[in-house]
Order: structure tokens, then C-alpha cells, then sequence
């Protein structure tokens, strides 16, 4: 199976977190920035061991070094040109990269300067592209700190700049302690503007997490969701499952198609389905999809994980003996739920259909 060749989409892809680990090197010779280690290959195995701990918290530490190079305009503009690059590379056809402004204005930048780098290099890497002969649609999700203050500021950020990329908005940071309700205003403004809004939620922390990001931040989608199992009751008897009971969130989730941004390397890095076991087998993924929830695959960080889209669809198949028909049905359930107009999905959705037709 040529999963590379296929047609896919990225609704989870920190743009801090998918730096190539030379553009590292490149960019913290220019800003002064010392780096853990000194060359490209062991850069990028460094990163892999710091976020293998099976802690989130251990985990975010490593943004250390990559939030450090984005803080001039240069910097930005690169790490989001590169970004489209790799990701056209990878045979994907619309990403969604999401990013926090208020990290990056270390370097005298406005937040509104921010976004307008960052938007510079996706244009130049979406024109690249183009010019040489392929497709990638790109969407900027601008997020805010969870615990920080300035969710309400950030919202106004992405809304102001909703007609120049940004197409969604999103709080990321530790989850544990910062329940959604905490940026509530924020939240209040943006469903104003019928702005769209994906959460971080069900990662490193539970079904409360979950909920609240639904009630308090009208999420349309859920920033990785795996703890949603913990609200499925399982009845079994001699190893068969008899009985599958979902909770009132779980329920919810289900019925109304709110869409998990699922990434299984990342998953397992950070303990997030820990309850179930330590290896890709214990993954919920399987069970969610059975039970007809609305999963996608997501790379969550391609330099922390070492990872693609690609590679994330093998390790899926390798796991869990999924055939083509059902990786279609993962990039369709993604180009759905993509924060685009019903025309942009709609073509996204026959490109796919298309694409996966070809393959087979």
C-alpha cells in the first residue's frame, strides 16, 4: 500500500512542532540560542528521547528550542514555508497548522505581525507547490495558552484575521488545572462571530476536560479525544465483549459527529491512553472507530514523534489491519470536519475520492 501517494489531510499539526531539526541549527545560530546538541541528526534524536518520557509535561519542554528560533519575521516565514513543504511532500492535500502568537514576541513583534509571517510562508510554500505541479490547501488555527490571560485577546487576534488565513481557534498548553471554562469570555466573543473552535481535550486529561471543552468552548472538534473512552462502559463475558454502554459526554460526542484529532505516535508519547496499556495496540482508536465516532489520523508533532501523516497511517495499519477503504474513510472524515466552506470540503472530499479511486 503507497500511503504516501494517497491524498490526506492534517487537522492537528503544531507548527512549533514539526521544525527540521537543520532549520533548528540554522535559526539559533542567527538568534544566539543554544541548542542541546550541535548537528542535525543528533538534534533530531534528542527531541525523539525527551518526548518518548510518557509525560506531557516532559513532553511540552521540548518546544523550548523550536518556540525559541520563530521570534522574528524570517524565522516565522521560514518554519511555515517548510512546513507546506513537507506536508505537500507527504501527499497531503489541506493542513490545518496551529500555533500560539503570544509565544513568539520575544523578538519586538506584534501578535497581529505574528500571524502575517506565518501566513507569508504558507502563500509562498501553497504558490511553490502549485507552480510545481501539485495541490496544498493551508489554514492557520490561532491558539491560545490555556494558562495563560490572553485567551480573549487571542480570539480577537484570529477573528481580525479570519479573511488572511486564519480559519480557526484553538487553546493548547498543559490540560490538567485548566479546564476550558477559564478562557469562557474568550469563547463567548468568538461563538459571536461564528468563529470556528477546535479544544485540546481528553489527552492528559478526562471526560470533565471533555465536556467542558463542548459546553464552555463550543468545541467542533476535540484536540486529540482519546479519554473519551473513559466514559464507554464495556460488559464482558468469557473475552466477548456483550454490551457497550456510552456515557451521557460519550453519547454526546457520538450523536452529534464531534470529530477526534486523534495522533497515535504522540498518544502513546504522552501517556495519554496510559489507562489502557502502553503499546499502539491499547490505542482506543480501534474501539472509537468500531463504535462509529468520527476519528482522524494527525501527526500532533512531526519533530517531537519523528513522524508524517504517512507514518502514522502505517503504524495504524500495522496495529490494527486497517484496509484501504477505511484510510479513505479517515481523510474523509477529515476533510468534513476541516474548517473550510461547504463548497472547499465538498472538493476536498471528491479530490480524495478520487485520489484513493486511482490507487486501487
Amino acid at each position: 500500500m503507497d500511503i504516501q501517494s494517497l491524498p490526506k489531510i492534517s487537522l492537528h499539526d503544531h507548527l512549533d512542532g514539526g521544525l527540521r531539526p537543520q532549520t533548528i541549527i540554522e535559526l539559533s545560530d542567527a538568534v544566539g540560542h543554544k541548542l542541546p546538541r550541535d548537528n542535525a541528526v543528533d538534534l533530531a534524536n534528542w527531541f525523539s528521547e525527551v518526548c518518548n518520557s510518557g509525560s506531557l509535561v516532559k513532553y511540552l519542554e521540548a518546544f523550548d528550542h523550536t518556540v525559541a528560533v520563530m521570534q522574528t519575521k524570517e524565522g516565522l516565514a521560514r518554519v511555515a514555508y517548510e512546513a507546506v513543504m513537507d506536508l505537500a511532500e507527504d501527499g497531503v492535500i489541506y493542513g490545518e497548522l496551529r500555533w500560539a502568537p503570544e509565544q513568539h514576541l520575544a523578538g519586538g513583534l506584534s501578535l497581529d505581525e505574528t500571524v502575517e509571517a506565518v501566513q507569508d510562508g504558507l502563500e509562498r510554500g501553497m504558490d511553490e507547490v502549485a507552480d510545481r505541479g501539485g495541490f496544498i490547501k493551508t489554514g492557520q488555527l490561532v491558539t491560545a495558552m490555556r494558562h495563560a490571560d490572553r485567551g480573549l485577546e487571542i480570539a480577537e487576534l484570529a477573528v481580525r484575521h479570519r479573511n488572511n488565513g486564519v480559519v480557526g481557534f484553538d487553546i493548547a498548553g498543559a490540560e490538567q488545572g485548566f479546564l476550558p471554562s477559564r478562557h469562557k469570555v474568550a469563547f463567548d466573543y468568538l461563538a459571536s462571530e461564528l468563529f470556528p473552535v477546535t479544544v485540546h481535550a481528553g489527552e492528559a486529561d478526562g471526560v470533565e476536560s471533555i465536556k467542558d471543552a463542548i459546553v464552555s468552548g463550543r468545541a467542533l472538534r476535540l484536540g486529540h479525544g482519546v479519554r473519551i473512552i473513559e466514559d464507554i462502559m464495556f460488559s464482558r463475558t468469557d473475552g466477548d465483549t456483550d454490551l457497550v454502554v456510552l456515557g451521557p459526554v460519550a453519547q454526546w460526542v457520538h450523536d452529534r459527529e464531534i470529530v477526534l484529532e486523534t495522533s497515535p505516535s504522540s498518544n502513546l508519547q504522552t501517556g495519554a491512553f496510559a489507562m489502557m496499556g502502553d503499546t499502539m495496540a491499547d490505542h482506543p482508536f480501534d474501539v472509537l472507530y468500531d463504535l462509529g465516532f468520527k476519528v482522524t489520523v494527525n501527526t500532533d508533532n512531526r519533530l517531537m514523534s519523528g513522524t508524517s501523516l504517512t507514518r502514522e497511517l502505517e503504524i495504524l495499519v500495522d496495529t490494527f489491519g486497517y484496509s484501504v477503504a477505511d484510510l479513505e474513510q479517515f481523510q474523509l472524515n477529515a476533510a468534513a470536519a476541516c474548517f473550510q466552506g461547504l463548497p472547499e470540503r465538498e472538493e476536498l472530499m471528491d479530490m480524495i475520492e478520487i485520489g484513493f479511486a486511482r490507487a486501487q
